[in-house]
Parts: C-alpha cells; sequence; structure tokens
C-alpha cells in the first residue's frame, strides 16, 4: 500500500525536527520541534538553556539541570512572540512530549503532535487525549 500525502508529509517534517535537534548542546538527549501551520514552518526549537545561560545542560553528575527547557517549550514561546498564531497548528517533536510540555501544547492551541521518539513516561499522551488533541507516534527508518 503506498504512503498517503499526508504521511509522506509528517515523515519529512519528523528528519527536520531530527536535523535541528542537532542543535542542541545537552548531551544526554537531544529533541527538537517544528511547529507547521497550513504546510510552514512557523516556529522551531530544541532542548537547551535559557538564552544568556551557558549552554551546558547537564551537571557534574550528568543529571538535567532544572532550568533547562524542553524543545516544545522553546518552539511555543517563539511563536509567542512572533506575529504567528499556533491555533490549530500541527508540532513535530523528535520525543512524545512530557507532561508540562503537553499543558503547554494544549494552551497553545496546537491540534496534533507527531513523534518519532517515546518518552519511557506517557502521562504527556495521556493528556493530550484527554484534551481532544491527535498525537501519532512515526518509526523513523534512519536512512
Amino acid at each position: 500500500m503506498e504512503k498517503d500525502k499526508q504521511y509522506l508529509l509528517d515523515e519529512r517534517y519528523l528528519r527536520m525536527a531530527k536535523v535541528w535537534a542537532e542543535n542542541s548542546y545537552c548531551v544526554r538527549r537531544k529533541v527538537g520541534a517544528l511547529i507547521v501551520k497550513d504546510k510552514m514552518i512557523i516556529s522551531d526549537g530544541y532542548n537547551g538553556t535559557p538564552s544568556g545561560f551557558e549552554n551546558i545542560c547537564e551537571d557534574e553528575n550528568n543529571l538535567t539541570k532544572p532550568y533547562v527547557l524542553h524543545a516544545e517549550a522553546n518552539a511555543i514561546t517563539k511563536v509567542a512572540c512572533s506575529h504567528n498564531s499556533s491555533s490549530g497548528a500541527t508540532m513535530y517533536v523528535t520525543t512524545s512530549p512530557c507532561l508540562e510540555c503537553a499543558k503547554l501544547i494544549i494552551q497553545a492551541g496546537i491540534k496534533r503532535v507527531v513523534f518519532c521518539d517515546k518518552y519511557r513516561n506517557t502521562d504527556g499522551c495521556n493528556l493530550l487525549e484527554r484534551a481532544g488533541i491527535e498525537y501519532e507516534y512515526i518509526e523513523l527508518d534512519d536512512k
């Protein structure tokens, strides 16, 4: 069966999010996110420290520092500072959202989330489902 156009677009945007994740200075996990509306990327983000902070995400015990921002949060705050609206948009993120990011996704009016890696905790996806936000896992073959 031939993959439909939406699925092919989803795969492409996820691959782009994976490339964007490479901008992260985090060692333990690099995450990238894109917000797409009407086939246009209106925002992007990757996990990292707030603007003006050192680009070191882990402490001396290799634990993520508590003030590191997730890729979803960076993309949502970036679009909030622009003239774009994320209402009705799709978020492509390399890892399924955590609970805190799911809250932001809901409040930002994002209607669909597509990811290619499953986070160990499913609370974020459970909250998205409760809010009526579609989410989809797509396995990417790393060719």
